[in-house]
């Protein structure tokens, strides 16, 4: 067992509380208006609010705290929103933080010590957690306890501290990543898929609603089939037509509006944006489709390979635009068709990782 060291004055980290909002940017509150509040106001991924439904309901009904939750599947498809939709329903305050930011287990010491009884607490990107402040939860997650080294030297001593009793809500993209201790501690295991058009377009009609925004059945649809299967970019999307419509349309959004609109941001029919056509342009037009290693795509294209492999890939390989092979990323013939390129320039290359 290892022990926090609380110093003087150990970093404060930055929450949030459920009950007691504070002031946010236009643009971030413009995202937590359009945010659901209830299991009832959330659409798509059936099977997971029919699961957490019911285990809210039965923690309330037995007066318990709700088990530790993990929240994984690609950006943008809802974690945080159902985070705080648990904290609501439950009826109990939430603290949210990330990963990288909690670097010692001070960090980790302060948040959890003014936890209230039934509090939430949040870790986006929980998959980027420090080993050693990662070793320090699991105690909190099971025994609801930590131990404080307090000062250090010959007058050092030990203090075990209880905590209230709270739940954690851990969200990644990458659970892969997750070490197999901190895993197991999760008692509710959660995979959000992508979206369909169908549920899609009703997200995107309902937000337009809380805009005040006019939208078509018909230019909601073009906009859903664009939006990658993610509510997220549904919603930006969503904000950037309305700008089109109030100044070069007639004040509210048409599916001819919505395809100007849509053209201007570089979104194409298949829901591809500049970044995803550049990448299948690489490995066609520099590497004969493949297969190519990850880093070298991500020199190529200038971004990070991470990012590429969390944000860009899952959507393309969903797609059927890229593949995953032993030595690398390959082209699919749709791919090849969607740039116009001739298939018989599809020989396969030999750059591997």
């Amino acid at each position: 067992m290892g022990f926090f060291y609380l110093y003087p004055k150990h970093k404060v980290l930055e929450s949030f509380d459920y009950r007691a909002e504070g002031e946010l940017s236009p643009e971030e509150d413009i995202e937590k208006v359009l945010r659901p509040k209830k299991f009832s106001d959330f659409a798509g991924q059936k099977k997971v609010l029919e699961n957490l439904s019911v285990f809210v309901e039965a923690a309330l009904k037995r007066e318990e705290t709700l088990d530790h939750v993990l929240l994984h599947g690609p950006p943008g498809l809802g974690k945080t929103t159902l985070a705080n939709i648990i904290a609501n329903e439950l009826g109990a305050g939430i603290k949210i933080t990330s990963g990288p930011v909690l670097d010692k287990p001070g960090d980790l010491a302060g948040l959890l010590t003014n936890l209230e009884e039934g509090d939430v607490l949040f870790i986006d990107e929980i998959h980027r957690l420090n080993p050693v402040v990662e070793e320090y939860l699991y105690s909190a997650m099971e025994d609801f306890m930590i131990d404080i080294m307090i000062d250090s030297g010959p007058s050092a001593r030990t203090v075990q501290i209880s905590l209230n009793p709270f739940t954690l809500i851990g969200a990644t993209t990458r659970s892969g990543l997750l070490t197999a201790p901190l895993r197991a501690r999760f008692g509710i295991n959660c995979r959000l898929e992508y979206y369909d058009t169908e549920v899609l377009s009703g997200i995107i009609t309902r937000s337009a609603a809380i805009l005040n925004i006019e939208i078509k059945e018909d230019a909601s649809i073009e906009v859903s089939r664009r939006s990658r299967g993610t509510p997220r970019i549904a919603n930006a999307l969503l904000r950037r037509v309305r700008d089109f419509a109030q100044i070069k349309g007639e004040g509210y959004i048409d599916l001819s509006i919505a395809n100007i609109a849509l053209e201007a941001l570089n979104v194409d029919q298949n829901g591809l944006d500049e970044m995803d056509n550049k990448i299948l342009e690489v490995i066609i037009d520099k590497f004969r489709g493949g297969p190519v290693g990850l880093t070298t795509i991500a020199t190529a294209v200038g971004e990070n390979a991470g990012t590429i492999e969390e944000v860009y890939e899952p959507f393309l390989i969903k797609e059927g635009f890229l593949m995953r092979t032993p030595r690398g990323r390959k082209a699919t013939d749709k791919a090849f068709r969607h740039l116009g390129r001739n298939l018989g320039f599809h020989q396969g290359g030999l750059f591997g990782e």
